[in-house]
């Protein structure tokens, strides 16, 4: 609870996790907000590409427009949003998880142990990760699961190599040895000691992550890898109005925002978490500042 509070203090987290409250509620919500089906057709030409504010033919107010084939494009924002939030936050949580215990394990265990897992993880990240990921998603048949799995088997590596150093500090901190003193199992020391303690570096990694994914699948989406349609997600919709930008701007620009929201907003709770929950990070020199 006082790591909470610490946290909302920052203006900048506040900030950024209030966006992303609303994103999250706006996509449990979807079926509440929404004022149409997403992927509803009727008369392709007689709605498609209507401004934001009109109301077609049958009647039906579009607030945010329509795209080429004539769906209403708030239905496919709401809707989208669940799939883009999703992946961003399972495959976070697919690369938080394999990287920490990949990390925690090296980290913890040293020696040859700590040698194969870190050679195994500088190998995987030396592999260029985007051109990684094309090569995966051409692979197989692009689905919602496949994304997920994709970016988070791509983003562990990072995750590990910072869990595993964490780790290591604390091992040589006071602390830990009065811990293995008092005759601690090697779980307990992990799960009591190690652990809580690394948290914060893994949240501000995990944020970041975050906001990386949602960029990343929206690339994805963009070039045709990611989320098949005719299932809304922000970056295919961004694709579908490529086309169009010039009689019909908003069908790609408003995901287009909302898409910078979302990674704006994930920046801007990584930068508070690091500096509300490790209050010694705002005393250290930045690369900028040592180098002077």
């Amino acid at each position: 609870m006082s790591s909470l509070r610490a946290l909302l203090s920052d203006r900048r987290a506040a900030v950024g996790l209030g966006i992303l409250a609303g994103l999250c509620v706006a996509a449990i919500a979807a079926p509440l907000l929404a004022p149409a089906d997403p992927n509803a057709q009727h008369d392709v030409l007689r709605t498609r590409f209507l401004p934001p504010f009109s109301v077609d033919p049958e009647g039906v107010q579009h607030w945010l427009g329509t795209d080429a084939f004539g769906r209403d494009l708030l239905s496919r924002l709401v809707h989208g949003a669940r799939i883009s939030l999703a992946v961003g936050l399972l495959s976070v949580a697919v690369s938080v998880a394999l990287g920490a215990a990949i990390g925690v394990t090296a980290g913890y265990a040293g020696g040859a142990g700590e040698r194969v897992l870190m050679a195994f993880t500088d190998a995987v990240l030396a592999l260029p990760r985007l051109v990684l990921l094309l090569a995966l998603v051409t692979l197989w048949r692009p689905s919602l699961a496949l994304v997920v799995l994709v970016l988070g088997f791509t983003g562990w590596m990072g995750i590990a190599r910072l869990t595993r150093a964490e780790v290591k500090g604390l091992r040589e901190r006071p602390f830990f040895d009065a811990a293995r003193a008092a005759g601690l199992g090697h779980w307990r020391l992990l799960r009591c000691h190690l652990l809580p303690n690394a948290l914060t570096p893994l949240l501000v990694a995990a944020a970041l992550g975050v906001g990386n994914a949602i960029m990343l699948e929206a690339g994805l989406s963009f070039l045709g890898l990611g989320v098949p349609p005719p299932a809304p997600s922000w970056g295919n919709m961004i694709a579908g109005g490529r086309d169009a930008l010039v009689n019909a701007p908003w069908i790609a620009t408003l995901p287009g925002i909302l898409v910078v929201l979302a990674v704006v907003s994930c920046n801007l709770v990584s930068d508070g978490a690091r500096d509300a929950l490790d209050p010694a990070a705002q005393h250290r020199p930045s690369p900028r500042q040592e180098g002077q």
